[in-house]
């Protein structure tokens, strides 16, 4: 048996035991890498682009250099497919990702806004003061759409492209533009190059995923995305979000505020505006995304 056919052996495993076990609820590896991370951080700051390059080089550069051990190790003794099943399984989110979407719509289903308002930052950093369930609804069926690509899709894409280090790069990638790759005072030169390495790693795979939800969900997705998918500020969410507001008939984009910062963002989509129903739809949605991803990684190597 090749190789690449172990690898995408251990890519499938590692996302049928993400779909059975979720997160690890302790000693989660990514946390312990942003933990690092902040530590590194805490020695390298300057308001300074130079610096947010060496430290963005340091902590993706330390993961690649892992994961290529972790490779090497795991053919050595003949585990290499359980150590990508492992890896993976440690990267990906799209378990977690489907379950916060679910306690938000069991919280928005009872009508209890304040719990609701105070669960959203789990999800995405839009400032949930003053947002009524429809607003909230449509936060959450976005930072769905938008993660289905980082969670689930990316990680996958990189394993099959780069094996154990394509894996630990992008979740390292993924996680220091979630830190640090925000556009104000403190960050806005330092997290530079974490936030433009994301949007480098996240073009293929947010097209893919458009892609992948086109064929889970339908014409109307394709339509949606290639008319709205350039729409979005980002280079690479407007694909997805535009693909799942056609997939689910709903309009999504408008008015977000991020701690007093507020952003006018185009609509996509020709439905309604989203609904607290339409949450479970979008976390269904996702979960076939990230399922066909793996049927086709296992195909295609």
């Amino acid at each position: 048996m090749s190789s690449k056919r172990v690898s995408a052996e251990g890519l499938a495993v590692g996302v049928v035991l993400d779909a059975f076990l979720g997160d690890p609820r302790r000693w989660h590896p990514v946390a312990g890498f942003g933990r690092v991370a902040s530590v590194v951080e805490r020695r390298l700051y300057g308001d300074s682009r130079w610096r947010g390059v060496l430290y963005a080089g340091v902590l993706v550069g330390g993961a690649g250099a892992l994961g290529v051990a972790v490779e090497r190790v795991s053919r050595r003794f003949g585990v290499h497919s359980l150590a990508t099943a492992g890896v993976t399984w440690a990267v990906l989110g799209g378990t977690s990702l489907g379950r916060e979407g679910l306690v938000m719509a069991r919280v928005l289903e009872r009508g209890d806004l304040e719990a609701a308002r105070e669960r959203l930052p789990h999800l995405c950093a839009r400032d949930p003061k003053g947002l009524d369930a429809p607003g909230m609804s449509r936060a959450v069926v976005e930072s769905v759409a938008e993660n289905t690509s980082d969670a689930s899709i990316a990680p996958l894409v990189w394993g099959a492209a780069a094996g154990i280090p394509g894996l630990l790069m992008y979740r390292a990638v993924n996680t220091l533009d979630a830190m640090v790759g925000y556009r104000n005072p403190r960050y806005e030169r330092f997290g530079w190059a974490a936030a433009r390495l994301d949007d480098v790693a996240n073009w293929v795979p947010a097209r893919v995923t458009g892609g992948l939800v086109v064929l889970c969900g339908g014409s109307e997705a394709w339509r949606v995305l290639r008319r709205d998918g350039g729409k979005h500020p980002s280079p690479n969410a407007g694909r997805v979000e535009a693909a799942f507001a056609g997939a689910l008939g709903v309009r999504l984009g408008g008015v977000n505020a991020y701690g007093g910062r507020v952003e006018r963002r185009p609509e996509m989509g020709d439905g309604r505006a989203p609904e607290v129903k339409d949450i479970r739809r979008a976390v269904r949605l996702s979960a076939a995304v990230t399922f066909a991803a793996a049927a086709i990684v296992g195909v295609l190597r």
